[in-house]
């Protein structure tokens, strides 16, 4: 009996694992909870998500990750032996594992990663770029000698690379995604309303009502907060125009991003680039006329791949079965 086949998108956000032949089985948020008085971990994922912002002084709750990369490395292998131990059965072959890094980390950053899914219980652990998992995950035709631009928003990290013949050719990341949207849209409902909200509160904003762009039926909702001035609860009501004014400056370095990296691309590239346009994947992809932002910004036709949110994950598990091709791409064990 063979070992199971694991490709797992470990992000600031969320961890989905795929599992060769099954597909997609799992999706939590990569958030652990711990006990500070005997550091036993209490719970892990949408557990521990569901605390988050609402635990007493005994418990600590955190994201491991951030930024797309390890900031607490013991955490971190808990909730991938978590993770793993919950895909696969006890008395199974240790899995193969096969890891999404951002383009752009230090060899200790990778390093944490590969040994915290070793520690984990996986019997080899490969690393691949994101960007080159999300294409494949996208089903792009990566492994033609022509240019392929994918864009990944990720809660931590946002990425951009043209990709050809399996290899990243031009790849550029910048740490400013989902997470710095919503502390952008935190600090926006802080100054203009003297209202302080959480960071799911803030999420929850981006979801209902955030556009990219100002739409042409503007969209609103109340937001609960408390009040800086009288420190009591309040309720105001918050437009999507006004949501749009207070992302507007992580987007601004978003597309900055992507235009390097078109600024850095070959021109044969460039051209089949124009004609294809670039695909767009990561939660991030999710917001509303992110797509349309970006051609404006760039000029370059852009789409949205299908499921966005798990293209990274399943082109991670399907770069298992191309390995040999990959090889030039990943680091391994």
């Amino acid at each position: 009996m063979f070992g199971k086949q694991i490709g797992i998108d470990l992000g600031t956000v969320n961890v989905i694992v795929y599992v060769r032949g099954k597909g997609i089985v799992l999706q939590e948020p990569s958030v652990v909870a711990i006990s500070r008085l005997d550091n036993r971990i209490l719970a892990v994922g949408n557990e521990a998500h569901a605390m988050l912002g609402r635990t007493p002084e005994t418990i600590e709750v955190s994201r491991p990750m951030r930024d797309g990369v390890i900031a607490d490395y013991v955490v971190t292998e808990a909730m991938l032996r978590y993770f793993i131990s919950k895909v696969c059965g006890r008395f199974e072959r240790r899995p193969e594992v096969m890891l999404s890094v951002p383009v752009g980390v230090t060899s200790v950053e990778s390093r944490a990663v590969r040994d915290a899914a070793i520690q984990a219980g996986a019997r080899v652990a490969y690393l691949i770029p994101e960007a080159l998992a999300a294409a494949l995950g996208a089903e792009m035709p990566i492994d033609t000698p022509t240019g392929n631009m994918i864009v990944d928003i990720g809660g931590g990290a946002s990425e951009a690379a043209v990709i050809s013949m399996y290899g990243i050719v031009t790849a550029s990341s910048i740490r400013v995604a989902g997470n710095k949207l919503d502390e952008s849209i935190a600090s926006y409902v802080r100054r203009k309303y003297n209202l302080m909200i959480g960071e799911q509160t803030a999420e929850q904003i981006k979801i209902a009502i955030g556009s990219a762009l100002p739409l042409e039926e503007p969209l609103s909702m109340e937001v609960r907060g408390r009040d800086q001035v009288t420190g009591l609860p309040r309720v105001i009501t918050l437009t999507s125009s006004e949501v749009t004014d207070a992302i507007a400056e992580p987007l601004a370095a978003i597309a900055a991003t992507v235009r390097s990296v078109l600024e850095k691309t070959p021109p044969e590239l460039v051209s089949d680039i124009i004609d294809r346009g670039m695909v767009m994947t990561g939660g991030g992809a999710l917001l509303r006329n992110i797509d349309r932002f970006l051609t404006q910004e760039t000029g370059v036709p852009c789409h949205v791949a299908e499921n966005p949110m798990t293209c990274t994950a399943v082109g991670a598990g399907r770069g298992l079965e191309h390995l040999p091709l990959l090889r030039r791409a990943l680091e391994t064990t």
